[in-house]
């Protein structure tokens, strides 16, 4: 299954695959998921639907990596040495408008997930699980480290608190995300449920 799904991607160029990512991500922000077609990508790329269906599969598939594509950089670009820094430069990845973009995009898929099954697996395969591992390497380094007891009991829950953060505010607030709000979030509740000096 993974040598075919390798050998459809490698008949695109990475600049190719990008620019299709990209399309993507603007007719999500446009129109939705639902309202989303393979028709609509083909036209808005200059592709066949046949091409997006060798390489993808379906919309779920197409959307979860291009989401994916997208955050691909994160925990695991990140490396400054301690867990404040690598927490406060996740949070400074994205500007402000890019944030709020984001934002808008993910409660909308949010959404979308609770009525498309097929949606589901692939956001688990393509963007919550690989989301996951990079992030949880990014704990064990504080633990080993020695900034992180390894039997902290907020460990398990540092994903939650973050993904909670981001997506809560507006809901909360009517604000969207920005990198002040998460940093100060970060100082005041994350890294003190993990013992964490924030001075």
């Amino acid at each position: 299954m993974t040598e075919t799904a390798t050998a459809r991607r490698s008949r695109l160029t990475p600049e190719r695959e990008a620019e299709l990512y990209a399309a993507v991500l603007d007719l999500l922000r446009e129109v939705g998921y639902d309202a989303l077609t393979m028709d609509a990508v083909a036209a808005r790329t200059r592709s066949s639907k046949a091409t997006l269906y060798r390489q993808w599969g379906g919309k779920a598939e197409l959307v979860a990596k291009a989401i994916g594509k997208e955050k691909s950089m994160g925990a695991r670009a990140v490396d400054t040495g301690s867990l404040r820094g690598d927490l406060h430069a996740l949070a400074r990845r994205e500007d402000d408008c890019v944030m709020e973009q984001n934002s808008a995009l993910m409660r909308g898929l949010a959404m979308a997930v609770h009525t498309n099954p097929e949606l589901l697996v692939a956001f688990r395969e393509f963007l919550i699980e690989p989301q996951v591992a990079e992030f949880q390497r990014l704990l064990e380094r504080a633990v080993e480290r020695g900034e992180v007891r390894p039997d902290n009991p907020a460990l398990d829950f540092v994903m939650h608190m973050m993904l909670g953060a981001f997506v809560t505010r507006t809901l909360l607030e009517e604000l969207p995300p920005t990198q002040a709000f998460l940093v100060s979030y970060i100082d005041a509740v994350v890294l003190p449920a993990l013992g964490v000096p924030t001075d």
